[in-house]
């Protein structure tokens, strides 16, 4: 059995996941932490559950989602998973400041340095920790390199800004793109069981069979 902690990160309410099984072995999903307070919230959750991470995922490359990076790398020694297509749009951290938020990059920083991208993901690889793996599912659209995790055992989805309860992500940014992020969601997110749990990128959970049934977008 998975347990999901959600975490909302920053001004913009960015959710962050620790998932964890009863080996106490974890993954953690978009550290958008922006302040000292919100990483040491997670880190101790972390100690307090004697958690061993094992990967630090990305859904995509927005700097919401990716803001907190260091904090993980200084603290745990992990380095971010994520596609190769999101690679040039986390190396342009600054440029997404300027393009998205209207802010100099001297405006806001990271408390620590982003750290690299140590392993890049396809469609179909496989994540493992403790007694559970995530498939990956390769969902462009909201950004070109867009990811989903998949726990086919526990029926659990984790979407990133792809789906969201009664809504879909914003395609309107460079790299964005409608008819894919359609495709994407009709393809390959909407033929999973219906009983799936969503859990979004912001936002509260859902299921893909309400989805289906009730998201104007689709």
């Amino acid at each position: 059995m998975l347990t999901v902690k959600t975490f909302p990160l920053s001004p913009i309410d960015e959710n962050c996941y620790v998932i964890s099984d009863s080996t106490r072995e974890a993954v953690i999903i978009d550290c958008g932490c922006f302040y000292d307070d919100e990483w040491a919230t997670i880190h101790s959750y972390i100690q307090d559950n004697q958690l061993t991470v094992r990967h630090l995922l990305n859904t995509h490359a927005h700097f919401d989602h990716i803001f907190g990076e260091g904090y993980v790398h200084s603290a745990l020694h992990l380095t971010p998973e994520g596609s190769i297509l999101d690679q040039q749009l986390y190396l342009g951290f600054d440029q997404q400041l300027v393009s998205i938020l209207g802010l100099q990059p001297s405006a806001i920083r990271p408390r620590y340095p982003l750290p690299p991208f140590h392993t890049f993901l396809r469609q179909a690889d496989t994540v493992s920790f403790g007694n559970h793996q995530f498939t990956v599912i390769e969902t462009p659209g909201h950004t070109p390199g867009g990811l989903c995790f998949y726990c086919k055992d526990e029926n659990v989805l984790f979407t990133g800004d792809t789906l969201f309860r009664l809504s879909i992500g914003r395609t309107d940014f460079p790299g964005g793109s409608h008819s894919q992020i359609i495709q994407s969601i009709t393809a390959k997110l909407l033929t999973l069981p219906s009983q799936t749990i969503v859990y979004p990128g912001h936002g509260p959970s859902t299921t893909i069979g309400y989805e289906a049934q009730n998201n104007p977008n689709l």
